[in-house]
């Protein structure tokens, strides 16, 4: 009776609580159990705390994260893994450090390098001097592909999913 009151059956979405849907359409579309439900999008809209007042309690501010093209992460809550942050706020995205050395010198006839990490050597023809003294370039790159996999954006590997909310 007590579920029944909170508009809760078994295996019944809780009203607030973002979750994966893997479809366009929305469960009470698709599951004749859930009709009497609502859903809506996590997209950042906005919506009516009259019309939809258990959900007013889980967003007071009355606007659903966007949680378009996002991956939630679950709160630090004291552990110290990502401390300072808030419920529900937002981070930009990061990667970690990306180190390499090189060391090299080009004199005619006598070249030595030794390059490591994200760095590369692109040879310099050209070098017209003798032996022993200063001669060609020595032309240096950072490349990071040569050391992670890269994009036009981080992120980690991934399933898209259409993030929805249980609204009534």
């Amino acid at each position: 009776m007590f579920l029944k009151n909170l508009g809760l059956s078994e295996g019944s979405p809780v009203i607030g609580s973002p979750f994966p849907w893997p479809h366009t359409k929305m469960p009470n579309e698709l599951f004749a159990s859930m009709s009497g439900m609502v859903f809506l999008k996590s997209n950042g809209a906005s919506f009516s705390g009259t019309l939809y007042p258990k959900l007013a309690l889980a967003y007071p501010g009355l606007t659903l994260t966007d949680l378009r093209g996002e991956f939630i992460r679950g709160w630090d809550d004291g552990r110290g893994v990502d401390s300072g942050r808030a419920l529900l706020s937002q981070q930009g995205d990061a990667i970690r450090n990306i180190t390499g050395k090189f060391l090299g010198y080009d004199y005619g006839g006598d070249s030595k390098a030794a390059w490591g990490g994200a760095f590369t050597y692109i040879n310099t023809a050209g070098s017209t001097s003798a032996a022993g003294t200063a001669g060609g370039e020595v032309n240096t790159t950072f490349d990071a592909s040569l050391v992670v996999p890269t994009a036009v954006e981080n992120r980690p590997r991934n399933v898209a999913f259409n993030y929805i909310v249980r609204a009534a």
